[in-house]
């Protein structure tokens, strides 16, 4: 009998050791650009869209309090650091959601190895953070630079556009994703013509315009984000590049910055996305429910984070602890299902594989409401898509 009872107590105490909250309440830091050139693509947007995945999940997790707390990294990566490095020493965040900007991304992705915590990328793009730079801590949950480049790469270069020339954002995203355009382009018998770098946050584009007219390629692409590809894009209109013949493509674009540059302006170019606020019943719900609180339609990045933060929440109720080796591995064995995602997957390195979508920005005439801006061309499967485990860097896929 005394053994059954200490048998019995000693499956209780394990029991209550395993369903545990540190601190006893579930805090999630989202590290967005409030105030600078990515605002509109992510910030206030990752921020409520955070907040709906706690709504949707429930106001608690294994009986804990689920807190969303935020941060403006300002675009630059030693406040970004800081702002973390306060989360962890007195904060008491258990996982950074969003961080757009690739710079900083990198530095706190590393941070958060170092410090056993969770990291939920939907904002930077750079392919690195699941190859060399992997990490048993991090999911990279939206898109990449990887995905990007072949996406639109191959679609462009099979309607014709062989030669290409970059406008590039001077920074770890932007010279990430010229790289792995320039890998795609040789591959599939195209050619790059020359690029030009710039400052981020940069007004006047009308130089590098210039530049890209005079290469004579036959596509001119923008390696940039936010206010950059807006006033990139806008400013090549206005120096007739697509009169002269030119193709544009935007390798990374949002529904944002086809609302900022203007359906004249963007019309004909060429993106590749996550997601699409009008794909479906579901999604467009959601982001009429979204657009209640922004009075924007969500981009890629936004719906990132509510499903990353989601997802995490899935994890640690099915791991009954927020521990986060328990909680990754939880992660990792669910399947990813919310309202955009369906049927993902995190793989070991990080990346979550899952279907992306070739788009191209309507023209004027064929905009039925506010915010139609896309014709979804075609649906990629994530294992198409993203970098394949044959020719990862990354060691945690070598196992």
């Amino acid at each position: 009998m005394r053994h059954f009872l200490a048998a019995a107590i000693l499956a209780a105490m394990t029991t209550a050791a395993h369903a545990q909250v540190s601190d006893d309440v579930v805090r999630i830091g989202v590290l967005t650009d409030l105030s600078s050139w990515g605002r509109d693509n992510s910030g206030p947007g990752s921020v409520e869209a955070a907040k709906m995945a706690v709504e949707e999940f429930g106001p608690t997790v294994l009986g804990k309090p689920i807190e969303i707390i935020s941060a403006d990294h300002q675009m630059k990566t030693d406040v970004g650091v800081q702002i973390v490095r306060g989360w962890f020493d007195n904060g008491k965040v258990d996982a950074v959601v969003d961080i757009p900007n690739s710079g900083i991304a990198i530095a706190v992705h590393n941070m958060v190895r170092e410090r056993n915590k969770i990291a939920l990328l939907s904002g930077p793009g750079a392919s690195s953070l699941t190859d060399e730079l992997c990490s048993p801590n991090t999911v990279h949950f939206t898109y990449d630079t990887y995905a990007l480049s072949k996406v639109t790469a191959s679609a462009v270069i099979a309607e014709g556009g062989k030669s290409w020339y970059f406008i590039t954002a001077d920074y770890a995203f932007g010279q990430q994703l010229e790289k792995d355009a320039t890998r795609f382009i040789n591959e599939m018998g195209g050619k790059v013509l020359g690029s030009v770098r710039h400052p981020t946050n940069t007004a006047d584009f009308s130089s590098f315009a210039l530049q890209a007219q005079s290469s004579k390629a036959d596509v001119v692409a923008f390696a940039n984000a936010g206010q950059d590809t807006d006033n990139s894009i806008k400013q090549s209109g206005e120096f007739g590049l697509v009169q002269g013949g030119q193709k544009l493509v935007g390798l990374l674009m949002f529904d944002t910055d086809v609302h900022a540059i203007g359906l004249n302006a963007a019309q004909g170019t060429y993106m590749t996305t996550a997601s699409y606020w009008n794909m479906d019943e579901k999604t467009r719900a959601w982001s009429k429910k979204f657009y209640a609180r922004t009075n924007v339609m969500p981009t890629m990045i936004q719906t990132g984070v509510y499903g990353s933060v989601l997802h995490y929440l899935k994890a640690i109720q099915a791991a009954g602890t927020d521990d986060p080796k328990a909680v990754m591995a939880k992660m990792r064995e669910l399947p990813i299902e919310d309202t955009f995602v369906h049927g993902g997957k995190l793989r070991e390195d990080g990346r979550v594989i899952r279907d992306m979508y070739l788009a191209k920005v309507k023209k004027p005439s064929e905009s039925k409401e506010p915010w139609d801006y896309l014709d979804i061309i075609k649906t990629v499967k994530g294992e198409d898509a993203f970098r394949p485990v044959s020719e990862s860097k990354c060691p945690l896929l070598k196992k």
